[in-house]
């Protein structure tokens, strides 16, 4: 199971509360007041680590608790403050106060830190109320509650490129060959059940493309049907689509068809996604009828160039490479 979304209950801890105690010695009568002061809380941090690569820690455990503030004591003894909790998110969480649409924040870049909630103020003790006045006080106070609330946590994946296509286009063949990612990959449909980040290596350019390969779309996921959304948040943050389509047609579908179905489930589901650029790529065309669909298809889409590819063969897959290179530069 991939895990890109749950919702967590988070709490800071407490402040200690202040110690109410004199100083009791033999031959000193009039010792005075020595109470120590409560240990602040713990905080809750949030820490994004490229190494954790879905919510799943948090999809079993709903709670998450900071250390108390210890209380003070006697003879002037602050009380330790309480250790704060770090939570370790993988690259591109959001996350959100539970029913709010607002986002809280966001987590972007490896071993980014944001405060998400602070620990309560530790008590005073009553050592420190003591005054030319009040030569023994009898004040002090309580520790400060943490901060506490339920959130929602939302995984959308990074990547420069986003592999969008229908079932069986040939995705997870494709980022294969192309990087260094091992999706599964089998002949029937949502052989991808989890988005996968392949990195595309440029040696001559000294330089990488990250690429994701999400779970295939099918019609009416703008509207939540099949993976539906939790497909399409991962495209959000892509700053290139590839269309893959399939021009051998061999379920049945008009590869132009597809294309236009695609580009209207991300209108559907935000216009801005749709609004990205684009390449449109065409697989298979080592099948047979795909070079006639590959001309059906320049001929619906005359604007538009089509990329002919057989990822199986790695046919064209030099011009695809060099073409991502171009668009992302």
């Amino acid at each position: 199971m991939f895990y890109d979304e749950t919702k967590v209950y988070v709490k800071a801890g407490d402040g200690g509360d202040g110690c109410m105690s004199f100083l009791r010695q033999k031959y000193m009568p009039e010792g005075g007041p020595n109470g120590g002061n409560g240990g602040r809380g713990g905080d809750v941090l949030l820490q994004a680590d490229e190494n954790v690569s879905d919510l799943r820690a948090f999809h079993f455990k709903k709670h998450w608790k900071a250390r108390n503030g210890e209380p003070g004591r006697g003879s002037d003894q602050n009380g330790k403050g309480g250790e704060p909790i770090i939570l370790k998110l993988p690259l591109g969480t959001e996350i959100r106060i539970q029913g709010e649409e607002e986002l809280f924040c966001e987590l972007l870049k490896h071993g980014e830190e944001i405060l998400l909630l602070e620990g309560g103020k530790g008590g005073r003790g009553n050592a420190t109320f003591k005054s030319s006045v009040n030569q023994t006080p009898r004040q002090t106070t309580e520790g400060k509650d943490g901060g506490e609330e339920n959130y929602v946590f939302t995984l959308k994946t990074i990547a420069d490129v986003g592999l969008v296509g229908f079932p069986n286009a040939g995705k997870s063949t494709l980022l294969n060959i192309l990087s260094n990612a091992t999706p599964k990959i089998a002949s029937y449909p949502f052989t991808t059940l989890v988005p996968t980040v392949g990195i595309i290596n440029y040696p001559e350019e000294y330089r990488t493309i990250s690429m994701a390969d999400v779970p295939g779309l099918i019609e009416g996921a703008a509207e939540n049907r099949g993976l539906g959304h939790r497909f399409l948040r991962h495209v959000e943050r892509c700053n290139l689509l590839v269309f893959l389509i399939d021009l051998s047609a061999v379920d049945g579908r008009e590869p132009w068809e597809d294309f236009v179905h695609l580009r209207q489930e991300l209108e559907d589901y935000d216009p801005q996604v749709a609004k990205k650029p684009f390449l449109l790529v065409g697989n298979k065309i080592d099948e047979e009828n795909s070079m006639q669909n590959l001309k059906l298809c320049q001929s619906k889409f005359p604007e538009i160039e089509v990329l002919a590819i057989s990822a199986i063969l790695e046919e064209g897959l030099s011009n695809l490479r060099q073409k991502l290179l171009e668009k992302i530069s």
